[in-house]
C-alpha cells in the first residue's frame, strides 16, 4: 500500500495498474510529494499515470522546478491542457519563475478568458494583493433573493476556488455587501440578499502589501477577503492558503535575513552552488566588517604587552554583546512583523527595553567580572571591575541598537530583517574592543593604575 512515507522507488515496481490506483487515491498534496521524492525521469512516468483531472490538481502542489522540469518532458497538449485548467493566481506562480521566452509561448495557447485573467494579475506589482488573488469568485448582482442566488451558484460556480463567501456588486461591479453561504442555506428562499448580506466589507486593494493582507485576515479570522480596484471595484480573492503561504514565505525571509542569509529563500535542498551564491556575500563583508575591530586593537598593541591577560579576556566580549542584541532585534523584528507594534510605539517600547537591559547588564556585568577575576594577577585585579563595566554598559547598548534600529527601518518603509545578527554582532565587538581597551589605556595613563610584576 502506498503512502506518503512510503518512499518506493519506481524502478523496482512491476505492478503499475497498482501504483496508477493508488496515485489517484491518496490526495493530491500527498501525490505531490511522492512524486517530487522520485528521480527525474520517474517524476514524468508517475505522472503520466495520473488520470487528466488529478494531474491538474497535482501539479500545482509540486515544486516550481519540478513543475519546470515536467513542462519540459510532457507534450505541448499535455502541458496546455494542464496549464489552461490552473487557478489564476497559482499559473502567474509558475510563470513567475519560468523564462520570458516560455511564458510567452504559454501565454498564446490559453483560452481568451483564462489569457486575460492571468494578464491581469501579472500587470500587478510583485508582493501585492493583486498579484496574489485569484480571479475566481462567486459575484451576485443586486435584487437577488436567496433562493436564486443558490442556483446561480450550482449552476455557473461550480468551480470557483472558494464559495464560502459571496460579494454582491451593481451592475459595474462596484463591491456593495458580502454574504455567506451558511446566511444562504439558512434563510427563507424568497428573502431577499440584501436583507441578510453585511454592509461591513473587509476588503483589500490590489496595491496592498502582502504582509498587511496577511495581517488583518488573521486579526478577522477569515477564510476569503476580496480585492478591489481604485474605484472600488470587486477584481479579485484572497483565500486563507495564500495568505498561510506569505506567512510561511515572510517567516522563512526574515529568519534567514537576520542569519545573514542573502537570498532569503534558501532550503536545505538547495543546490550547492546556491548556497554559495546565497552565503558567501554575507560572510565575506562580515570578515571586511571585522577589520574595525583589528583596527580597534593596534593602536593598543603596547597597551596589550603592558598587561598580556588583556588577550586572554577580550575573547570573553566576544559575540556575548552581539548576542545580546540579537534577542532584542529577533523580538522587534517579530512584533513588527505581526503588527504587535508600530514605528509610533517607538518610546513605549525602547523604555520598557531599557528596564530589562539594567537588569541584564548588572547579571552579565557582574558575571564578567567574577570570569575575568579568573585569570588576572592578584596586581591587576581592578582590570577585571573595568572588564565587568563595559560589558554592562555594551549590553545596555546592544539591547537599544537592537530594538532602535529595526524600528527606524520600518520608519522609512525599510525591510527591518536587512539588519543581519552577524553585522550587529561585529558593530557591538568592534565597540566592545575600542571601549574596554580605552579604559584600560586611560587607567594606565592617568591614574597610573599597577601593571603586572615582570
Amino acid at each position: 500500500m502506498l503512502n506518503p512515507h512510503n518512499k518506493i522507488d519506481l524502478a523496482e515496481i512491476t505492478d503499475f495498474n497498482q501504483l496508477k490506483f493508488e496515485l489517484n487515491q491518496l490526495p493530491a498534496v500527498d501525490v505531490g510529494e511522492y512524486i517530487s521524492g522520485q528521480n527525474p525521469g520517474d517524476r514524468a512516468i508517475a505522472f503520466r499515470l495520473l488520470n487528466k483531472d488529478r494531474a491538474i490538481d497535482v501539479f500545482e502542489y509540486l515544486p516550481v522546478d519540478i513543475q519546470e522540469e515536467l513542462i519540459e518532458g510532457l507534450h505541448d497538449s499535455q502541458v496546455c491542457q494542464i496549464i489552461e485548467d490552473m487557478r489564476p493566481d497559482e499559473r502567474v506562480s509558475l510563470f513567475d519563475e519560468l523564462p520570458a521566452g516560455v511564458v510567452k509561448r504559454l501565454l498564446s495557447q490559453l483560452s481568451s478568458s483564462e489569457r486575460q485573467a492571468t494578464a491581469t494579475i501579472l500587470g500587478y506589482e510583485e508582493g501585492t494583493a493583486g498579484r496574489l488573488m485569484t480571479t475566481e469568485y462567486v459575484r451576485l448582482r443586486q435584487g437577488l433573493t436567496a433562493g436564486e442566488a443558490l442556483a446561480k451558484m450550482k449552476q455557473n460556480d461550480q468551480d470557483k476556488e472558494s464559495i464560502y463567501y459571496a460579494y454582491v456588486t451593481d451592475d459595474n461591479r462596484k463591491l456593495l455587501q458580502v454574504v455567506s453561504l451558511r446566511q444562504l442555506l439558512f434563510t427563507l428562499p424568497d428573502t431577499p440578499i440584501r436583507d441578510i448580506a453585511s454592509d461591513r466589507v473587509i476588503k483589500v486593494s490590489t496595491e496592498t502589501s502582502q504582509e498587511e493582507m496577511a495581517r488583518l485576515m488573521q486579526r478577522y479570522d477569515l477564510i476569503a477577503m476580496p480585492v478591489v480596484d481604485r474605484e472600488d471595484r470587486l477584481v479579485g480573492l484572497i483565500t486563507i492558503d495564500d495568505v498561510v503561504d506569505i506567512i510561511e514565505e515572510e517567516a522563512t525571509e526574515d529568519i534567514q535575513k537576520l542569519a545573514g542569509v542573502g537570498s532569503g529563500d534558501e532550503s536545505s535542498l538547495s543546490s550547492p552552488m546556491a548556497k554559495i551564491r546565497s552565503r558567501l556575500p554575507w560572510l565575506m563583508g562580515i570578515m571586511v566588517l571585522y577589520l574595525g575591530a583589528v583596527n580597534a586593537i593596534v593602536p593598543f598593541q603596547e597597551t596589550i604587552a603592558t598587561i598580556p591577560v588583556l588577550a586572554v579576556i577580550m575573547p570573553l566580549f566576544s559575540n556575548t554583546g552581539g548576542t545580546v542584541g540579537i534577542q532584542a532585534l529577533t523580538v522587534t523584528i517579530r512584533s513588527l512583523g505581526v503588527g504587535e507594534v508600530t514605528p509610533a510605539d517607538l518610546f513605549q517600547v525602547l523604555k520598557r527595553e531599557f528596564a530589562a537591559s539594567l537588569g541584564i547588564a548588572f547579571c552579565l556585568g557582574s558575571l564578567m567580572t567574577v570570569l575575568a577575576l579568573l585569570f588576572t594577577p592578584p596586581e591587576v585585579r581592578w582590570v577585571a571591575v573595568v572588564a565587568g563595566i563595559v560589558m554592562a554598559s555594551n549590553s545596555i547598548v546592544a539591547v537599544m541598537l537592537g530594538t532602535l534600529l529595526p524600528m527606524t527601518f520600518k520608519r522609512f518603509n525599510l525591510d527591518p530583517a536587512l539588519i543581519s545578527g552577524p553585522l550587529v554582532t561585529t558593530l557591538l565587538d568592534n565597540l566592545g574592543f575600542l571601549q574596554f581597551l580605552t579604559m584600560i589605556t586611560i587607567a594606565l595613563q592617568v591614574f597610573h593604575m599597577p601593571i603586572p610584576k615582570p
